[in-house]
This record gives structure tokens, sequence and C-alpha cells, in this order.
């Protein structure tokens, strides 16, 4: 077929094949290259992460720029080397300009014969035979050439000498520290990661920070682990810019003693290979703002629970409660421990963790027994940081003590009527609660007496459990109770919670109960004592009378010199304590009045002789006497002339004199008073031994019946011991008859009233002090019978005398005689008589009403079972 010259022409087939070997050449070449240095790139990262990680932990920005570079030659690179060398040198003329770059000519020829390959003309222009010699020739010339000879230089050995250098240290580095190659290789991978760096030289726990107590020194340990591959000798810490801390190994360990600190700061660390840096931050200890405690009361106590504030660390608590501690800190807690508990030095009790809410801890309920103990309590808070040594709580063991009780309201022996009430108040106090109050009396016979003495309780008030402090006013009358005169010893008693707890009393009052007859004998015994106050006073006043008299006598210029008006001052203290002590005498004798006018018994002659002493005191105390002292001050007045101040003396002299005669009148009246008191002492005294001389006898003869006929040592015991009361009486009588007889003459011997000698003669005559002493041996003998008759005779008689006294004293306190009228005077006294006992009886009768209604609201407060 003839050529078509717009066919194009092949190349010869020898020169397609030396192309295709060609870049078949260059393509394996520069394949291999790039697939090696991606290796190496990846391999060398590696060794490079490994290296760095041995000398310190590599940050994780820069393992991670180390792994992007690595991976770059085998992720970047490659690809621009194959699409250079690959994907440029696909083309025939791609391939004859790399030829060219070795071979200008060759190159160009074999870059004409591609372009001839592809020409379209027609046969005018260029012949095909001609196209088809000149390709031939051009691979006749490229056959005789080595086209290998124009790769590029290969680089190949080189990537793979570096790929067999980085395998083999990468198979040592494995082989020699087979887990710091593959810890470097997880970090390598991923850079990201928290993977810490491994080091030969391994640390137990190494923090990322300290919280330090602030201006304290610190210290801390550093612990190698167990597979720790070195043991260095030593490690150094430093914190901050400060000097370095070099510590040696001791026991796997490191101790670091660091200098106290206030500024936050970094301590790094070298041991070894490891290297870690601590954040350091002093901080306050955590300390205990607030102590608490609840008590738990023992059972028998009644009480709630209760939360005191322990400021100072002291718990008293009773014993038998249990407690529960709880402190408040000033930041959260992490853990806090109590105990163990000690009293003194001795441990009593063990401890233990305590439970923990946010900044609080308690203590589980503790059990108080007998002894006192000291609780420590540590406490370490959520930074780490214990709390400071030494904090305690004191607890106090205190019995539960016996309340106390008082009665208040009266001296502690007391004498009055059966009538009369006494006005009482009892406080009662307690560490807890009290359960009640009340009264308590037991009586005693002072004569022999056929009753009973008087016994008895009054429960006044019920407290409870949360009421430490009672109070209650007791109206107390012997009447109202039907205690008849005696001896009785009140007291107050109460009782608390504590169970079998005896009662507690309060100091005892001694209430003297009078007959009315022993009633006035105790106010003649007042009133001696008042008259002798009396007395005193108007003899002091006479001493001072005496010395103004001397003043007044003086020139009145010597009234104007100081040691005279020295004197003068004197004078006046001097009447001024006169007049003060005549004013306490008068409300004594007020009183004494106001008494003997309850008594009764006493005549009205008598009252109201002593009415007139008293009006006299009053006078005397609130009128005489202090004008005189008011005189003596005017006197010392320093704008007075001489003549004034001798006038003022003259004048005090004047009322001075007026005043002592008024005491004197007052002595009589009160001596006469006393001499008609005395008079009627005799009358009760003697019907007084009338009554016991009969009360024995009375005795006597209940016994009689079992004790007739008998010696004494055969008695049986309580009628042995009532007969040697009853020869302990008789032996009382028989000293209070000899009393009388001796009175009853000496009262004679002043007065020189017949009826009183009279019943003295007979006395004497009778020789009744040694028929009475007869009749107490008859007693100790037990010679019932006959003792029996005696004590009736003599009764009789003694009664027989008084009557004689009696009708004698009755005579003397007659009116004007002849049986005419008493003087108005009288009338006035003897009203003012009547409208005082009206008084006295409304006053008794009110305070009875008071005793009644103690006793009511005792009956209501009184439980019907005993708690």
């Amino acid at each position: 077929m003839a050529d078509d010259p717009n066919r194009p022409s092949e190349l010869p087939d020898s020169l397609r094949r030396q192309l295709d070997d060609f870049r078949r050449d260059l393509w394996r070449t520069k394949i291999a290259e790039a697939l090696l240095a991606g290796f190496c790139g990846l391999l060398f990262s590696f060794l490079l992460v490994f290296v760095l990680d041995r000398i310190g932990s590599t940050p994780t920005l820069l393992r991670l720029s180390i792994l992007i570079g690595g991976t770059s030659l085998a992720g970047i690179f490659a690809p621009i080397v194959l699409h250079r060398w690959v994907w440029r040198h696909r083309r025939e003329n791609q391939l004859a300009r790399l030829i060219a770059k070795r071979f200008p000519g060759l190159g160009d020829r074999l870059l004409g014969a591609i372009e001839l390959q592809q020409q379209q003309e027609n046969s005018d222009t260029l012949s095909p035979r001609l196209r088809a010699a000149a390709m031939q020739s051009v691979a006749e010339e490229s056959a005789q050439r080595q086209l290998t000879a124009a790769l590029p230089t290969s680089l190949r050995r080189r990537w793979l000498l570096a790929l067999l250098s980085g395998l083999t240290l990468t198979i040592a580095a494995f082989s020699l520290a087979p887990q710091a190659g593959w810890n470097s290789l997880k970090r390598w991978l991923m850079p990201l990661s928290e993977a810490p760096r491994y080091t030969f030289t391994s640390l137990e726990q190494v923090p990322t920070e300290w919280i330090v107590p602030h201006g304290e020194p610190f210290e801390k340990r550093l612990r190698l682990s167990p597979d720790s591959e070195w043991q260095p000798a030593k490690g150094s810490a430093r914190y901050g810019k400060q000097d370095p801390l070099t510590v040696p190994l001791h026991d796997r360990s490191y101790l670091f003693e660091f200098p106290a600190q206030q500024d936050p700061g970094i301590v790094r660390i070298a041991i070894g290979d490891a290297r870690h840096s601590i954040r350091v931050t002093p901080s306050q200890r955590p300390s205990i703002r607030r102590t608490t405690a609840t008590v738990k009361y023992p059972a028998y106590l009644q009480l709630p629970d209760r939360e005191i504030d322990l400021g100072p660390g002291l718990l008293p608590v009773v014993r038998g409660s249990s407690v529960s501690v709880r402190v408040e800190a000033t930041r959260p807690l992490a853990a806090a421990h109590f105990g163990p508990l000690f009293h003194e030095q001795q441990q009593i009790a063990d401890g233990g963790p305590m439970l923990l809410s946010s900044n609080q801890a308690s203590t589980p309920a503790l059990e108080i027994g007998d002894q006192d103990a000291r609780l420590p309590i540590r406490w370490t808070d959520q930074l780490g940081l214990d709390g400071d040594d030494g904090f305690e709580v004191r607890i106090d063991s205190l019995a539960d003590e016996p309340p106390s009780v008082q009665l208040q309201g009266s001296i502690r022996q007391h004498v009055m009527l059966p009538e009369e009430t006494i006005d009482l108040e009892i406080l009662a106090d307690d560490d807890f609660g009290i359960r009640r109050i009340g009264l308590e009396w037991s009586g005693e016979f002072t004569r022999a007496s056929d009753g009973k003495p008087a016994k008895g309780e009054l429960p006044l008030l019920r407290g409870g459990p949360s009421m430490p402090r009672l109070t209650s006013p007791a109206a107390f009358s012997p009447s109202a109770f039907g205690i008849t005169p005696q001896k009785l010893v009140l007291r107050a008693w109460c009782d608390d919670y504590l169970p079998e707890r005896p009662r507690t009393y309060s100091q005892s009052i001694t209430l003297f109960i009078l007959t009315r007859d022993e009633h006035a004998q105790m106010l003649k015994t007042r009133f001696d004592r008042a008259i002798g106050e009396l007395e005193d006073l108007a003899r002091r006043e006479r001493g001072l009378y005496e010395e103004n008299q001397r003043l007044e006598k003086l020139e009145p210029a010597e009234l104007q010199n100081e040691e005279t008006r020295e004197r003068l001052k004197a004078q006046q203290d001097a009447e001024a304590q006169q007049a003060e002590r005549m004013k306490e005498l008068a409300e004594s004798t007020s009183k004494l009045f106001k008494d003997s006018t309850r008594n009764g018994s006493i005549d009205k002659t008598t009252l109201g002789k002593i009415a007139e002493a008293l009006e006299s005191m009053r006078e005397l105390a609130d009128q005489d006497l202090p004008k005189i002292d008011q005189q003596l001050g005017a006197a010392q007045d320093e704008k007075n002339t001489a003549e004034k101040a001798n006038e003022d003396v003259a004048k005090a002299v004047e009322k001075q004199a007026t005043a002592l005669e008024k005491m004197r009148e007052a002595i009589e009246r009160a001596n006469e008073a006393n001499e008609r008191f005395e008079a009627g002492t005799f009358v009760n005294r003697l019907k007084k031994a009338a009554s016991e001389e009969r009360g024995i006898g009375t005795t006597l003869w209940e016994s009689y019946e079992r004790s007739a006929a008998a010696f004494t040592s055969e008695l049986d015991p309580s009628d042995a011991g009532r007969l040697l009361d009853l020869v302990r009486q008789q032996s009382n009588t028989n000293s209070d008859i000899r009393w009388i007889q001796e009175d009853l003459g000496h009262f004679f011997t002043r007065t020189n009233k017949e009826p009183y000698r009279k019943v003295l003669d007979a006395m004497v005559d009778s020789k009744i002090d040694l028929a009475l002493e007869d009749l107490r041996l008859t007693l100790d003998a037990n010679q019932g019978f006959l003792a029996r008759e005696a004590t009736e005779k003599w009764a009789d008689q003694l009664n027989e005398w008084a009557k004689l006294l009696q009708i004698a004293a009755q005579e003397n306190s007659g009116g004007g005689g002849n049986g005419s009228s008493p003087a108005s005077e009288d009338e006035d006294f003897e009203f003012m008589l009547r409208m005082m006992k009206m008084i006295q009886q409304e006053q008794d009768l009110r305070a009875r009403t008071r005793a009644l209604e103690t006793l009511r609201r005792s009956l209501e407060n009184t439980p019907s079972t005993k708690p």
C-alpha cells in the first residue's frame, strides 16, 4: 500500500524499548528513594523523641512538631518526588529532555525524532521515507549509548544506609531499654496524650502541686518506686531561684527540708534522669472556727439533749451522759480523728475517725465515766494541710451533786406562842432539776408530858427536770397543825432526781413554842434588859449633862476657841448617839409591848405602865434629845457671837435637865411595870411548876400497871427510860421551885408586900424543897403509888399559892376604889388595849389562814403515789 503522508510514523522498536527501560529505571529509583526517605523520617523522628525524653520531658508541642516533621518525608516529600520523577517523566519527550541534560546532542535528536513522529504534512514537504530514515538513524545512535547514564544521581544507597542506621539504633534502644523505647514510641505516636515520660529513675506518686503551711518550714519525702532501674545516690531540688537542696538517698527515699515560704513558687526536682516540676502554694493551716458538743443526759434526769458551745474548750458534763463533740473548720476537711482519751497520763479510751460533713467533723457518742478526760482532735483539710497540734477538749466529769436548800425568814432560834405564825421562805438550788421541796418538823417536850411530841412534814412545791431552782413561801403556825407548846425543830427538805439519793435538809430553826406563862416569863426577862438599857442611857446622859454644865460656866469668849469647839463637837456627837440608842430602845420596847398585849395574861395596869414608859422613850428619841443636839450644834457656829454661843449652851443645859427628868420618870414607870410584871410571873411560874408536877404524876400512872412493885433493873427498857426521864424532870422542877422561892424572897425585900410574905413563909414552913427531893428519890426507887400521891399533893399546894398571889395582884390593880368608875384615862387606855388585841387577833387569824393555805397547796402538790 502506498505511504500515507498524513499518518504518524512510529518510533523504531529498538528506540522505544530503550526509552521504556530508561523510564522504568527512573521510576524504580525515585520511588525507592521516596519510600526510604519516608521511612527514615519516621524512624529518625522517633529516635529524636527517644533521645530528648532521656534528657528531659519532651513538651507536647515539640513532640507534635517532631512527629509532623518525620511523617512529612513520607506524607509530603514522597508525593512531591513521585510527581516530579514519575508523573512528569511518563512521556517520550519528557524522557528526551531528561536525557538531554546528560547527553545534549542525543537528547536533542531524540526529541527531534519524537517530534517527527507527530508531524502531519503532505508528501511535498516531508517524505515519509526520509522521516522513517531519520528516526532510524536516531535509534541506531541511541543503541550505541547507555541511556542509564542519563539517569539523575541516585540517593537510594544513602537513604538505605540511613534507614539501616536508624533501625540499628532503634533495635539497640529497644534492646537496652525496652520500657523506655515503648514509652517513647507511645509518646511519639500520640504526642497529645498525657503519657508520662519513662525514666530510669522512677519516683512514687510525685504530685504536680504541693500545698504547704504558710510561713513555716516544710519537708517533703520522695520515694523510689520498686521498679526504678536507677537508684541515684543523691537528689536535688530547687525552689524558684533559691539555692538548690541536695540530699542523699536514705532508705530508698530523698527527704527535702525547705525553709519557710510565703510566696508561691515552682520546685524543680532532679533525681537521676527524673525531672519533675512541682507548683508550691503556701497556705494557712486550717483552724477550728467553732467547737460544740451535743450532750445526752442520763435517763433519770429526764432532760432533752443539749448543744453546748465550747468556747474555751471545756465541757463540764454529768457522769453517765454521752457526748458528741463537733468541730467546724475554716476549710472543707478530708480527714479528722479524735482520741485516744487520757486521764492525766493514763489512756482510758481509744480514739477513732470522725464523721465528716464538708468543713465539719463529729465524734461518735462518747460515754462519760467517773474520770475527767482530755480529748485530742486532729484534722486535715482537702488541701492536705494538718491543723495545729495540741488542740483538745477537756471533759470534766461532774457528779450529780446533792441539792442545797435554805430556810430563810427567821433567826436560828425563835420563841412564839402556838397561835402565832412565822413567815418563812424556802430556797432550793440544784445543778439540774429539783423534784420537790417542803418542810419537816420534829418536837421534843422539855418537861414531862402525857402527850406525844409533834412530828410531820409539809410538801410545798413540785419542781421539774428543767427547774434547778425553786422558791416557795411558807407560813407556819403551830396551832394550824395541832402542835402544843414544846421545843420544835423545823427544817426544809429537798428531793432531786437521782435515784436512791437521801433527802437533803437545810439548817434547822428551833422554835420554842411556849405556854402563856412561859411567854410572860420571857417577856419579863426582855423587859429587865430594856430597863437596864434605859438606866444606862440615863447615866450616860447625866455625864453629858455635867459636861455641858462645865461648858456653860466658861466665859463667853472661851466658847469661841478651838479646844472648846472640839469639846462641844464631842458632846454633840455623843448626844446624837444617845438619840439613836433611845430610838432603838423605843422600837424594841414597842415590840415588847405588842407581845405583852398578845400574851393575854398580863394585867392592864402593867401594860399601862409599860405604855407610859414607852411614850416617854419616844418623846426623848424624837424630840428632847435631838433638840439638845441642835442647840449644841448651834453653839459651834462660827458666825455666832460669844454671847450667842453661851446662850445656846445654856438652852442645851436647860433642855437636857428636862430630858433627864423625863428619863427618871420613864425609869420609875418602867420599874413599877417591872415590879407588877415580876409579881405576875410568880403566879405563872407556880402554875407552871404545878402543871409539871401533875404531868409527872399522870405519866407515872400510865405505866404503873406494868412497873408496879418491880425493881428498876427488872423494868422493860422503854419503862426504864420513861422512869429515868421522870426522875430528871422532877430534879428540874425541884430546881425551879428553889429559884421561885429565892426570887420571891428578893421581891418581898424590895416591895414589902404582905401577900408575898405570907406565901414565902408558907413555902419555907412547908419545906417544899426537901419534900420534892424526897419525891425524886421515891421516883428513882420506882415507888409509883407513893410518888403519884406526892405529885398530886404538891401540885394542889402550888396552885393554891398561885391563887393567893393572883388575888393579891387583882386587888392591887383595882380602880379608884369604893366601886367608883375608872378615870377617863384608864377608859381610853383600856379601849386602846382592846383595839390592839382585836388587831392582833385579826393578824393572827390572817397568819393562820396563810398557814392553812400553805397546807392546802401542799395537799394539792402531794402525788397520789410515792414517786
